[in-house]
């Protein structure tokens, strides 16, 4: 398998130019790729002293590295642009049409993105302590200001789910366990039912459940593959009962449980 290494080049936390470009990098396969990240690379001199690092990753690969930056200096990015690697400038290649198209000279200062974004930031951090607060059910105080209560048996994904929710779309959501007594009575605790139209249930392959819950509490009936089988279908009939829209967490992402919840709650 070949390998060919990626460097994310930022004057910032490099994030913005990690997550992109391992997105970009998600859609090729037989290659492994070794991520060297490179924040605050904000002045000629700390550039420099990175150059060598380039050099020698190509030497080792063979080929070519690969450069994916976020830069707003000019200078910096030609300077790597001018090493022989491949270039992504995540800046300069949106920066330049838009500034055609407003017809403005782009400003140059760093951390330009964290300041439009500060209001947006403080909601986020009021979701997340929400999130953290109504998580697994602690407590049914506030659930009116909930935007999404994400309901389905222990260990479906419903903690890493409102969190990713709170974290990316300052979305208020709190999840509740259903748990066996619930199961049994076929009935939404009082606390969900006055609800309703917030609920969104999530479900799991028991097998793929049996699994996790085996991490946790191995050789227990909690964990076991027949339980996890009668949890999992008493769950899913009744949020068919309840007409609470679901959706199998097994094979998906956290990100794309929650783009598929915000699209069908209508939250985006």
């Amino acid at each position: 398998m070949r390998s060919r290494t990626i460097f994310f080049i930022s004057d910032g936390t490099g994030i913005t130019a990690e997550t992109l470009g391992l997105s970009l990098l998600a859609h090729f396969s037989g290659i492994t790729f070794r991520q060297v990240r490179l924040p605050f690379t904000d002045s000629l001199e700390k550039a420099r002293d990175f150059l060598p690092r380039v050099t020698a990753a190509q030497v080792e690969d063979g080929d070519r590295p690969i450069l994916v930056m976020t830069i707003v200096n000019p200078e910096i990015r030609e300077l790597f642009e001018k090493s022989g690697a491949l270039c992504l400038d995540l800046f300069g290649t949106f920066i330049r049409p838009l500034a055609a198209e407003f017809g403005q000279v782009p400003a140059q200062a760093i951390g330009m993105a964290r300041r439009i974004a500060t209001e947006e930031y403080h909601d986020r951090i009021d979701a997340i302590h929400y999130s953290l607060g109504h998580d697994d059910g602690l407590t049914p105080n506030g659930l009116e200001n909930a935007e999404v209560v994400l309901v389905g048996v222990s260990r479906s994904g419903k903690t890493p789910t409102s969190i990713y929710l709170a974290m990316q779309f300052g979305i208020r959501a709190a999840n509740y366990p259903l748990i066996p007594e619930d199961l049994e009575r076929m009935v939404l605790p009082g606390d969900l039912a006055q609800h309703r139209g917030k609920l969104f249930g999530l479900t799991i392959d028991p097998e793929r459940l049996h699994r996790v819950r085996s991490e946790r509490r191995p050789n227990s009936h909690y964990a076991s593959l027949e339980n996890c089988r009668k949890e999992v279908r008493d769950a899913e009939n009744l949020m068919r009962r309840e007409n609470i829209p679901w959706l199998d967490s097994s094979s998906r992402s956290v990100e794309e449980i929650s783009t598929m919840i915000l699209q069908q709650m209508k939250l985006t």
